[in-house]
Formats: structure tokens, C-alpha cells, sequence
């Protein structure tokens, strides 16, 4: 059983401790599954998330023993792992890209008539947005998702992918200008609220 001030502990401590006792590894589930859920539903829809969430912990827990314990946060590892699984299933992705609903938060009065403009431009963007998207290579919209869904900084990413903070850096740069190639004058705003910045 772990310490009872679990909260204070590293995950690369958890997941050390996990490889001599399995039911450790249940803290890295309950401290990291919200997110990992979260991105997974981005990319892929709320149905599928709920089973790759579990493929992406089970293929942690398989993995512990080879985590690099010199990193204390284990996130940006298992954003990494859950990454590949999209694209394991990337065929599928382009159909829930187009079923996916953007957010619209409550605004106040005095901002209401921006946040419609934005909105109905959003709207008017989501295809050409979403065909965008299809259209980049698996590693740039992975790096782009990952910055922009998940809010990671760049060492987060290229720790995520197994790549240098360089090829995150390059891949993001050619992500946006795609991007805004595609979308000519579109606002800022706009592409974000598509892209699900609520």
C-alpha cells in the first residue's frame, strides 16, 4: 500500500514501486485518466475513448518497467502511448473529426454578439478546418492536438512522441501554416473554437 499522503508522491516513484506491486499502479490511473480520456475523445469521440482509455492504462501497466523514472510526471509518457493507439486507429478519425460538436460557453450580454459572429464563423470554417486537418501528416496533428487540445508545452510533446523539442517546434510551424493557408483571413477565434478552445 502506498504512503497515505499519496498526493505528495511522483509518479515515477508510483510507478516504481507498481513493477513489485501491481495494485500501486491504480493511482496512475486515477491521477492521469481524466485527461488521457479527455484527449482520446477529442481525437476520436466520447464511444471510443471509453475503450482506448483502457487500452492506453493497460499498455502502461504493461510497460512500467521500462519508464524512464528520471521524469517524476508520468502524463506526457502516457500521452505518448495514447497517441500511437489513435493512430492505430487513424481511419476512423476523419469521420468523428466531422461528427464532433463544438462547445459554445455561456457569454455575457455585452460580449454576446462577438461570441455569435465567432461562432457562426466557426461554423462556417469546420469543414475546411476539419478537411485541414485530415489533410496534415499524422506527426504534425499529433504535435498540433497535443498543444492546442491539451494545452502541453513543447518538452511535453516531444517527450510524448519521442521526438526533439525541434521536430515538435518544426512540425507545429508547418501544422499552422497549412492551416492558414487553407483558411485564408480566418480569425484567430474562430480556428480556435473548432478546434474545441471553448
Amino acid at each position: 500500500m502506498l504512503d497515505a499522503d499519496v498526493g505528495a508522491v511522483t509518479d515515477a516513484a508510483i510507478i516504481d514501486r507498481s513493477v513489485r506491486d501491481p495494485e500501486a499502479f491504480s493511482t496512475i490511473f486515477d491521477r492521469h485518466a481524466p485527461h488521457i480520456h479527455r484527449y482520446l475523445a477529442r481525437r476520436l469521440g466520447v464511444p471510443a475513448a471509453d475503450d482506448l482509455v483502457a487500452e492506453t492504462f493497460l499498455a502502461a501497466f504493461r510497460r512500467r518497467d521500462r519508464f524512464d523514472t528520471t521524469h517524476p510526471d508520468a502524463r506526457p509518457w502516457l500521452y505518448g502511448i495514447a497517441t500511437r493507439i489513435v493512430g492505430q486507429h487513424r481511419r476512423d478519425e476523419e469521420r468523428e473529426y466531422r461528427l464532433r460538436q463544438a462547445y459554445v460557453p455561456a457569454t455575457s450580454e455585452a460580449s454576446h454578439a462577438n461570441r455569435v459572429a465567432t461562432v457562426v464563423t466557426a461554423q462556417s470554417l469546420r469543414r475546411p478546418l476539419l478537411e485541414a486537418l485530415a489533410e496534415l501528416s499524422d506527426g504534425d496533428r499529433d504535435v498540433l492536438l497535443l498543444i492546442a487540445w491539451e494545452e502541453l508545452r513543447y518538452e511535453d510533446v516531444a517527450a510524448a512522441l519521442s521526438i526533439p523539442v525541434g521536430t515538435v517546434r518544426s512540425r507545429l510551424n508547418r501544422a499552422r501554416r497549412l492551416l492558414r493557408e487553407r483558411l485564408g483571413g480566418a480569425p484567430a477565434s474562430a480556428i480556435e473554437e473548432v478546434l474545441g478552445h471553448g
